[in-house]
């Protein structure tokens, strides 16, 4: 208290002292104020400069929204991406279909139906009630494509890189041999969901209503719905229209090199052919397996993969994480690693997600397993100690340092907004055109209503706990936890979000605590993570979505029942997909009892199992308890909760200095997460792509920016993906793969290789 009140003090006598130099230099006159309408003009256009470029500010109340085509079109595309991509996540080569193919396809059969379908009214008598539609109530509007998408991106989220839940069931079917009941694994699926979604609507008036949080890569759907669907005045240069369809079509053809052809476009590593027998050096220069200094990748697909595209980041975000990243991966973890051996680094690759013993090997898990796939603690002490690259424990202390100073961070630059509405409401809340427009035209959603939905989900999620407790192992109280710390982290996680376009993420933190709770247990760590994790993902996700619906004027009680509506049937979909497979499917994801040609090996899932083995039987407190080789990441908690601090304070004493309140410490932190997998050649074309588009051009060609920026990323994404699923369906799936120098990967076979000298690994020379 006495810090804060200092600071206070040093803050109010900073400001008058600036008054007083400012009214002497002006001959004590004060500055002109602005007049009432020049204010009430101001208060209309929203405040941050990429909404009020690219988002319309205008609304049509009476176009029709929840239609038979909405709900035909809308059910289906949710249906068949959870079809194809509960499918192909089981195989070798898994295949992601995001909502954005569905989104491009949606336009054509929408325009067919309206041509096609009767223009009559229907009614149906439900007791007194009398209920009416038209089977084609006019033109295919935005409003329809809008839920539609909607609808889809349940789907996709259900059955795609978020498939938690039903990636649990396949670990204990198919790795821990339980007898999971239908029933405990349909209350899995549906109630992480709906958790999530009981959070996201008593989260609105924190992450929807604010101007400041926009969600920014919503950005980049807004201006592909208006290319779709608005009708430009013909100017010089193209519509977004045509530019997006020029972009679709070149991006759908180049990624045949990458993604097919010459793969070696992923990750173009020129230094390892200079010094192909070099360890160092390809080590430094490796795309995949090293630092990737000097590489650059020209594949789409790999710049977007892990920060999401840079395109829809804001250049403050990208420049946070340009900063992290170059003090870590070029700075401070090479002096680790060469110069100071830090946690036996030079026994192991300089790059690698695997699991190593003491002698630089890979680490078999099987060994130390007994036929209950518990821990054999003989077994284990006779193997030894399981060890991890350094730049692996490295990027799993920061996570430590990112989940701490996201707490402070928010609660320093945040908190003041956060209070005030959560004591006075929308009540003194200033508010933009938008806000104004959707509380003007529409009914708000009662916050009674998710309430209802998530006292339900949590209620059966106890009961689950209790009734399948031999099953699940995750006691009462530790659903509770999980539920809880979710509550605690949606939101500020979710104001990172909806400001820099980045999520930080804490499933290491999750399993790390349930690990110290419940050791030994593996299942209890998995449902700890799936309950722990996955509702902040889906809370984040239909609240990203709510936005979006905020941003092109949709009824929110529409919104509510289309997510509500498509997170049933994805969820229902999703399990019985999965289950069929499980049960229909022999061996499935047992490699050794697979026949060496079947595709499903379930990679995604292998891993899955894995972090539960890692986590939950042999456990955080022998890798970080105090006799744990990487006792000190623990330190990074306290560190990273004390970085935002002195930042908050320079920016309350020199607020005219407005670069200060931009470092973000969490998006810092962001500069290596998922280092590995994620490789450095990724995130350094993330960066350099984010700061062509979102500092030069939007600085010198704003006008170009604003009329295409988010239109180019949109057709790059689409174009990536239609090919990524024609290669796969049409050559990969069937086996037709090429073989030739450039199919192989950056050609940098020895940056593998550890640089211990007594460390002997098959296919390295002996370093010297």
């Amino acid at each position: 208290m006495k810090l804060v009140g200092s600071i206070n003090f040093l803050t109010r006598y900073y400001h008058k002292y600036s008054r007083l130099m400012v009214s002497d230099t002006k001959g004590g006159s004060e500055q002109a104020q602005p007049t009432e309408t020049e204010e009430e003009s101001e208060e209309e256009r929203c405040s941050v400069e990429e909404v009020a470029l690219v988002v319309p500010e205008t609304d049509d109340p009476t176009l029709p929204v929840m239609t038979f085509r909405t709900w035909f079109i809308g059910i289906n595309s949710c249906f068949i991406l959870i079809f194809l991509n509960t499918f192909f996540i089981y195989r070798t080569q898994p295949l992601f279909i995001s909502a954005i193919l569905m989104q491009i396809v949606a336009l054509p059969i929408g325009r067919f139906m309206e041509a096609v379908l009767p223009d009559r009214e229907y009614s149906v008598n439900f007791g007194r009630r009398r209920w009416s539609f038209n089977l084609n109530p006019g033109p295919f509007n935005v409003k329809e494509h809008v839920i539609i998408t909607i609808l889809a991106s349940c789907g996709a989220a259900s059955g795609g890189s978020e498939a938690y839940s039903m990636g649990a069931i396949t670990v204990m079917k198919s790795y821990y041999k339980l007898n999971v009941n239908l029933l405990g694994a349909l209350l899995i699926v549906l109630t992480t969901q709906l958790i999530g979604y009981g959070w996201a609507g008593m989260l609105r008036r924190y992450l929807i209503e604010p101007v400041e949080m926009w969600w920014p890569a919503n950005l980049a759907q807004v201006s592909l719905f208006r290319a779709l669907h608005e009708k430009e005045p013909k100017k010089e240069g193209m519509t977004r229209m045509q530019f997006f369809l020029m972009f679709l079509v070149a991006s759908f053809a180049y990624y045949t090199f990458p993604g097919y052809l010459f793969p070696v476009l992923t990750f173009f590593s020129w230094v390892c052919w200079l010094w192909p027998k070099s360890v160092t050096a390809q080590q430094i220069g490796s795309g995949y397996h090293g630092l990737g200094l000097g590489a650059f990748s020209l594949d789409w697909a790999g710049i977007a993969a892990y920060h999401g595209s840079p395109l829809v980041t804001p250049w403050s975000s990208i420049l946070n994480v340009a900063f992290g990243f170059v003090l870590f991966v070029y700075v401070i973890y090479p002096l680790c690693y060469w110069k100071y051996n830090t946690f036996d680094a030079r026994k192991f690759p300089i790059f690698s997600n695997q699991l190593f013993t003491s002698t630089g090997q890979k680490y078999d898990v099987t060994k130390i397993l007994n036929s209950q796939y518990e821990l054999d603690t003989a077994a284990y002490a006779k193997y030894g100690n399981l060890y991890i690259c350094p730049l692996y424990a490295m990027s799993l202390g920061s996570g430590f340092a990112r989940v701490s100073s996201v707490f402070v961070h928010v609660a320093l630059f945040h908190g003041s907004d956060i209070w005030k509405r959560f004591t006075c409401g929308a009540k003194k809340i200033k508010l933009d055109i938008h806000a104004k427009l959707m509380m003007t035209n529409y009914k708000p959603v009662p916050e009674w209503w998710f309430l209802i939905i998530l006292a339900v989900s949590i209620a059966l999620s106890l009961l689950m706990s209790v009734v399948l407790k031999e099953d699940v192992q995750l006691p009462w109280w530790g659903f509770i936890f999980a539920s809880g710390l979710a509550w605690i982290l949606t939101l500020p996680i979710g104001v990172i979000q909806a400001t820099t376009n980045q999520q930080p993420g804490y499933d290491i933190i999750a399993q790390l605590m349930i690990g110290y709770l419940l050791p030994g247990k593996p299942i209890a760590n998995l449902l700890f993570k799936i309950y722990g994790r996955t509702s902040v993902i889906h809370a984040l996700s239909f609240l990203s979505d709510l936005k979006l619906g905020h941003y092109m004027k949709i009824p929110p009680r529409s919104m509510f029942t289309a997510q509500l509506v498509g997170t049933i049937v994805a969820g229902l979909a999703n399990l019985g997909i999965g289950w069929w497979m499980l049960g229909s499917i022999p061996n499935i994801c047992d490699v050794e009892a697979l026949h060496p040609d079947s595709p499903w090996t379930c990679p995604r899932f292998r891993l899955t199992f894995d972090t539960t083995v890692v986590w939950g039987l042999i456990g955080p407190e022998r890798l970080f308890g105090p006799k744990g080789l990487y006792r000190n990441m623990i330190w990074l908690f306290p560190i990273g909760a004390l970085l935002p601090l002195p930042i908050w304070i320079l920016s309350k004493i020199f607020p005219d200095k407005k670069w200060i309140s931009l470092i973000n410490i969490p998006l810092i932190t962001c500069g290596f997460v998922g280092l590995p997998p994620a490789a450095p050649t990724n995130i350094a074309s993330w960066i350099v792509m984010g700061m062509i588009f979102n500092h030069f051009v939007f600085k010198y060609r704003k006008g170009w920016w604003q009329k295409y920026n988010y239109v180019l990323s949109s057709a790059l994404d689409a174009g990536t993906a239609f090919m990524g699923v024609l290669v796969f369906f049409a050559l990969q799936n069937s086996g037709k793969n090429l073989k030739w120098w450039g199919t192989e990967p950056d050609h940098c076979p020895l940056a593998s290789c550890p640089t211990a000298p007594e460390i002997v690994v098959e296919g390295c020379p002996p370093f010297k």
